[in-house]
């Protein structure tokens, strides 16, 4: 999809759910439900498919996510779920979503860190990155967005917008391996 017509459509839906959050003061819920919601589609492609899906009837999307979420989620975040699929723009959840996760973070001075680890990391080890990451981007806050990739052999990558920290011991080798075929 357009990355473009997907921005015109993902940004004033979330726009839109902040608004109501806001005036509501309700925008951590939604930060929270918008989680929740991202999880789900992470977890299940064919929740992906069936709200993409233009020969699925909008009574039946409707009545999987409040099947899915009414439990979970605000009801007026249940109500947005609604409008995005009668007006035909459930298939850009993700991206309201994310865009939401976006605004919340921008309100409230967080930023977010993406961790990739060989393992699972414990409390400790978030922690510790956490405060690595609070000074040297002067946030508030940092939100951590951790996932395995076993081919690091060991260490962390940390990614914070555009910037990248590698202590991986696979970037160590990498260094070392330029540094040596520089000298010679």
């Amino acid at each position: 999809m357009n990355n473009f017509v997907s921005s015109e459509i993902v940004e004033p839906y979330a726009q839109a759910l902040m608004s109501v959050a806001q005036a509501h003061d309700l925008t951590d819920r939604f930060g929270e439900d918008t989680g929740f919601v991202l999880g789900l589609l992470s977890e299940s492609e064919e929740l992906r498919q069936l709200l993409a899906s233009p020969l699925i009837k909008s009574d039946v999307k409707k009545s999987v996510l409040v099947r899915l979420a009414s439990e979970t989620v605000h009801p007026f975040f249940l109500n947005f779920l609604n409008i995005l699929v009668d007006r035909g723009r459930v298939l850009f959840l993700d991206g309201v979503c994310k865009q939401y996760q976006v605004l919340l973070r921008k309100l409230k001075g967080t930023v977010l860190a993406e961790v990739v680890s060989t393992v699972e990391l414990n409390d400790a080890q978030k922690d510790a990155i956490r405060r690595r990451v609070t000074g040297l981007v002067s946030a508030q806050q940092v939100d951590l967005e951790t996932r395995i990739d076993p081919d690091l052999i060991g260490g962390v990558i940390i990614k914070v917008g555009s910037q990248v920290i590698d202590a991986s011991l696979r970037g160590q080798l990498r260094r070392i391996g330029l540094s040596l075929s520089s000298a010679t």
